[in-house]
């Protein structure tokens, strides 16, 4: 039973003849009435009473016509569901994303902004570090992903930099540091030179974490005339916050985290580094056998980012 034998008999059922039915499927009687003949012999009872002034279902036509036009309606359905996961209008995407990537306005505005425009593409956010993410989207288990650093470059991944900010330091409340400053405008941040750090002790996020940031700032102290004592290393930038907030020492983290914990640590511009402190925000996903919805979300991420730069 093909699909074409389902519609000419609908036709021929909505007509009741097989004359009028034959014209409006732009076809011969002869080759009609020979197709539904093949279909009832097929389901092996009659769909029709022939009569001089037409046809007329029989009351097996009458049950088989509902059935038909279930299936009719349901390949439509499937027709059209399938063009528009074609199109990326359809499916489910897994978007990864790091702690610190994510405090970035930026980046919950994108996701928003792909919901708004694709509805019909389920999101599932899954976070990790920038080396997990970058090894799931390799492996297909991860659509996209937000990171600050690439921590490799494996072939068929593409590294997208969206933006970057500067980085802050962050100091507890009350740090000899802060005391030696001038008091600040309220809009404004103290600003420390990174030659007053040679004595802190630093918290990091790990270097497979974070491997631009860290060795950045590595850099940066040495070029300042010192190498930076670790205290700890972590995870999650968030935690960093924590530890600094707990007295275990001083961090640094881009600039979009300053929200964070400001009861208890306060933050700090950084005078004379170099190389200068940034953090990039990098969009990540594969180069080859992309999706539509992965491609719609590549290009949508790219056109926000351009009216977000401008606002």
């Amino acid at each position: 039973m093909e699909l074409r034998h389902l519609r000419y008999f609908l036709v021929v059922a909505e007509e009741q003849h097989f004359t009028r039915a034959a014209e409006r499927l732009e076809m011969q009687q002869p080759p009609l009435s020979h197709q539904i003949r093949m279909l009832e012999k097929e389901l092996g009872f009659d769909l029709f009473r022939r009569h001089p002034k037409g046809a007329e279902l029989t009351a097996g036509g009458v049950a088989f016509l509902e059935e038909a036009k279930s299936i009719l309606r349901s390949v439509e359905l499937a027709s059209a569901k399938a063009a528009r996961a074609a199109q990326g209008f359809e499916g489910t995407m897994i978007i990864g994303f790091t702690s610190s990537a994510a405090a970035h306005p930026l980046i919950p505005g994108i996701i928003r902004a792909y919901r708004d425009t694709y509805p019909g593409v389920h999101l599932e956010l899954r976070e990790g570090n920038a080396a997990e993410l970058t090894e799931e989207i390799e492996q297909g288990k991860v659509n996209l992903g937000f990171l600050r650093s690439p921590v490799s470059q494996p072939r068929g991944i593409g590294f997208y930099q969206l933006l970057e900010e500067e980085m802050l330091l962050i100091l507890p409340v009350g740090h000899p540091l802060l005391e030696k400053q001038k008091q600040p405008q309220k809009s404004e941040l103290p600003v420390i030179s990174i030659k007053s750090l040679v004595e802190e002790q630093f918290i990091l996020v790990r270097r497979h974490g974070a491997p631009g940031m860290y060795s950045n700032l590595i850099e940066a102290c040495e070029n300042a005339g010192f190498t930076p004592r670790i205290a700890s290393e972590v995870e999650r930038m968030l935690t960093n916050i924590s530890l600094v907030a707990a007295g275990g020492g001083i961090s640094v983290v881009p600039a979009s985290m300053k929200d964070f914990h400001r009861d208890s640590v306060v933050y700090c511009r950084i005078r004379d580094a170099r190389p200068a402190l940034v953090a990039p925000i990098t969009l990540v996903s594969r180069t080859a056998s992309i999706s539509p919805s992965e491609k719609n979300f590549l290009e949508l991420a790219k056109k926000f980012t351009r009216q977000y730069k401008k606002t």
